[in-house]
């Protein structure tokens, strides 16, 4: 009886959401001129723990992935360059122009490795926990959704989305629907999993934005969905595209698992995109989706205002996990969004409202001509 009592209380330890985090993103940045030296990951561990929102048996340390699990997707040579450009410091020549390694956009710090290694381990920790019992998963250090097989590209060293969406798979969940709303179109994950039948990706992303892929038309071989949003892009719109689109096409893929990738860079405050999204737009979409899977892995992504990611990413996990968001934030919450700052580059102080509150305040508005235009488009495209 008294196992049978413990093996009751395992389930019931198992049923509630898992928060996936590590101390490798504290300080850990990439260079002082990098939209990357800013803190993220700490800041929603830090924000989520002072509301009493992170308990010790709902958080897990990532681990580091292993090199060979890397290689399931990622080219062995690259995984070897990317391992020896951190403990080196350095690369040659050959290795950046090959790899991508030691660019701007890529650059060379510390934890190069380690870092998004780290961020893999937590999502192929993620599926094994959604494979044994754990119904939501939140990995805030994941979301790196522009990265090759074989270089590195857009900030991303690793593509731990399609690591995920490969790990889930072997862990017996071979469909899952992909959606991502960060505000740059998931190239990666596209060039990894296009024409996957089981694998439904859809993304929506700022048009004229950089990697300047996911046009409306394309479809990736049938299992893609990409919707361009234009410049301002409000909260309605975003209701618009989540009716119209996103839920109409998951509910009809009938996913195991659903992998929502929340790269914060869509909000309004976000330095590297023009969109207008509140982070309510954010929560919206993972209502919306929640109850479309058993399933469900959420991502970090993008994202580069300190502010309004840890408020973001603060929000989602505490919507997850079923914690009520006040209207005003307690004193040891607000303290933790005070001691933020861009780390240098002379942007302005936050706006009041970053400093005390959690929820921003909608962005409604009209939905545009081109808008309504592209998700009929989309709506005839699965009605066909």
């Amino acid at each position: 009886m008294e196992g049978h009592h413990r093996a009751d209380r395992a389930l019931v330890a198992v049923s509630v959401p898992l928060f996936i985090g590590s101390e490798v993103y504290r300080g850990s940045s990439y260079g002082p001129g990098h939209p990357l030296r800013v803190p993220r990951v700490s800041t929603v561990m830090d924000l989520c723990r002072a509301m009493g929102w992170l308990p010790a048996p709902q958080y897990r340390t990532s681990p580091r992935a292993k090199p060979a699990a890397l290689t399931r997707w990622h080219s062995p040579g690259y995984v070897q360059a990317l391992q020896r450009a951190e403990a080196d410091g350095s690369v040659t020549d050959a290795t950046r122009s090959q790899y991508h390694l030691g660019t701007l956009s890529n650059p060379v710090f510390g934890q190069m490795y380690s870092r998004p290694a780290t961020g893999a381990g937590g999502v192929m920790l993620a599926a094994e926990l959604l494979a044994t019992g754990t119904q939501a998963v939140h990995v805030p250090g994941g979301g790196t959704h522009h990265g090759l097989p074989d270089r590195a590209n857009g900030f991303c060293y690793l593509n731990d989305p399609v690591l995920a969406i490969l790990a889930l798979r072997q862990s017996g969940m071979p469909r899952v629907a992909y959606v991502d709303i960060d505000a740059h179109h998931c190239d990666g994950v596209q060039h990894g999993l296009a024409g996957d039948a089981e694998t439904l990706l859809i993304s929506t992303h700022e048009e004229g934005r950089w990697p300047f892929t996911g046009a409306l038309d394309d479809d990736g071989g049938g299992n893609c969905v990409n919707l361009p949003l234009p410049r301002a892009a409000n909260d309605t719109e975003m209701r618009a595209v989540l009716d119209g689109v996103i839920l109409p096409f998951v509910q009809a893929h009938r996913p195991d698992v659903i992998v929502l990738q929340a790269g914060a860079d869509s909000l309004d405050e976000d330095p590297l995109s023009r969109l207008s999204l509140s982070n309510r737009a954010y929560i919206d979409v993972l209502r919306a989706l929640r109850p479309l899977a058993p399933r469900f892995l959420l991502l970090g992504g993008g994202g580069y205002n300190p502010w309004s990611v840890g408020r973001c990413w603060s929000a989602l996990w505490a919507t997850l996990a079923g914690a009520e968001i006040p209207d005003h934030l307690p004193d040891l919450g607000q303290s933790v969004l005070h001691g933020l700052s861009w780390g240098g580059g002379g942007r302005p102080l936050p706006a009041p409202h970053l400093l005390t509150t959690l929820l921003d305040p909608p962005r409604e508005g009209p939905v545009s001509p081109e808008v309504q235009a592209r998700i009929a488009r989309l709506a005839a495209r699965l009605r066909a």
